[in-house]
């Protein structure tokens, strides 16, 4: 049961990292610690990622800034009371980590899989140039009974067909952890830069678990 939970939530990057570790909190006395690691994209974006990773898979490692590294691991959730509301905060967990040592060799790589199910209504729209999108928040089930709730964006056709999935519908889907940077006006009238993350889906599968179909949209020109 364990390893299918593993199974069901699966991220794979290599980048470089871009902002040094710096501790994050402490669970039965094992230490975490966060940084940011930077994956560019095909075009001359990048994608900028928190991670969230034990003392125990740092060993000896006190610095990492501008480190190449490849990392295993999943997409998380929890919450953050903040401001008294609740934030949905989302990190890269390490399972495992490699340091890359020749740079100039580097094929980057960003892809996650999801197992999950829909638990919020698809939000259907298009963007000022015309683009459809299909906003989807997936339930993916943790050990110890826990999920972690991941934002996802469908494109083009996958959008189309993703605005009709209703909550409890199970997906499973494929793409990148992108990065998004938006401004966010306050009470106060103060406008703040924020950051974003999602998953940019490029293939979906919706399991028909009545007919034990399985019904495959690609959308390859989403790049």
């Amino acid at each position: 049961m364990t390893e299918h939970l593993v199974q069901n939530n699966q991220v794979t990057i290599v980048g470089k990292v871009v902002e040094d570790i710096k501790f994050s909190h402490r669970v039965y006395g094992e230490g975490f610690y966060t940084f940011l690691v930077e994956i560019p994209r095909l075009s001359e974006i990048s994608d900028t990622l928190p991670v969230t990773i034990s003392e125990r898979l740092l060993a000896d490692k006190k610095e990492l800034l501008n480190e190449v590294v490849e990392i295993q691991g999943q997409f998380r959730s929890y919450n953050q009371y903040d401001q008294g509301k609740n934030r949905l905060i989302l990190t890269i967990f390490t399972l495992d980590i490699k340091f890359l040592e020749n740079q100039d060799e580097i094929k980057y790589v960003n892809q996650i899989f999801l197992d999950g199910f829909i638990c919020k209504d698809p939000i259907y729209r298009t963007t000022p140039f015309g683009r459809e999108i299909t906003d989807m928040l997936l339930a993916v089930n943790r050990s110890y009974h826990k999920s972690d709730y991941i934002p996802c964006i469908a494109w083009g056709r996958n959008a189309k067909y993703a605005q009709y999935l209703k909550v409890g519908d199970h997906l499973k889907v494929w793409g990148r952890i992108q990065s998004r940077s938006y401004q966010k006006k306050l009470e106060s009238g103060e406008v703040i830069s924020k950051v974003a993350y999602e998953v940019s889906i490029s293939k979906m599968e919706i399991d028909q678990d009545n007919n034990k179909q399985d019904e495959i949209i690609n959308d390859l020109s989403n790049s």
